[in-house]
């Protein structure tokens, strides 16, 4: 199979210079407010975005290296499955994170709720549907008796220790 190759539409500039200390979930960086800058030539692409109370944005790991397939993720003591996780060493280091959207000024989207290191490449930008997005029948796997009860850790400190 060919290598994919995928271009940067922008750059996330946020709070946190470096993995540690970036909150976990978008949730628990609840009102951290933060910024993208859209490159030019997709500015065009941000028509009728500002009518979404949230977005989600698809980014590169770009701190984020190697990997292995089985990891301790933050929520458990338990070796899982890599791909059971939401682990940031991956072998296609690929962020996902569904962000509020504050603002747009041209190429600059004003967004919060920020898991996101500062000079992320982002990759895509595509509007958080609830309703298409979610479901009422879904299984959260060995999450289900973990996500109910807050979490000793608060940040990503130990992602990166995997």
């Amino acid at each position: 199979m060919d290598d994919i190759i995928f271009r940067p539409i922008g750059i996330i500039h946020t709070p946190y210079s470096e993995p540690k200390g970036v909150p976990i979930q978008p949730n628990r960086g609840k009102d951290v407010e933060a910024t993208i800058e859209i490159f030019d030539e997709y500015v065009e692409g941000l028509a009728d975005l500002d009518g979404f109370s949230h977005i989600i944005l698809l980014f590169h790991l770009h701190k984020s290296t190697g990997y292995k397939m089985k990891v301790v993720p933050f929520l458990d003591d338990t070796v899982r499955g890599l791909f059971s996780t939401r682990a940031p060493r991956r072998p296609n280091p690929i962020g996902l994170s569904i962000v509020r959207l504050t603002s747009i000024e041209r190429n600059i989207l004003h967004i919060k709720d920020i898991d996101i290191v500062d000079g992320t490449p982002l990759l895509d930008i595509k509007p958080h549907v609830p309703n298409f997005d979610e479901s009422e029948n879904f299984r959260i796997g060995w999450l289900e008796d973990k996500v109910k009860r807050p979490s000793a850790r608060k940040n990503a400190d130990d992602r990166f220790e995997e």
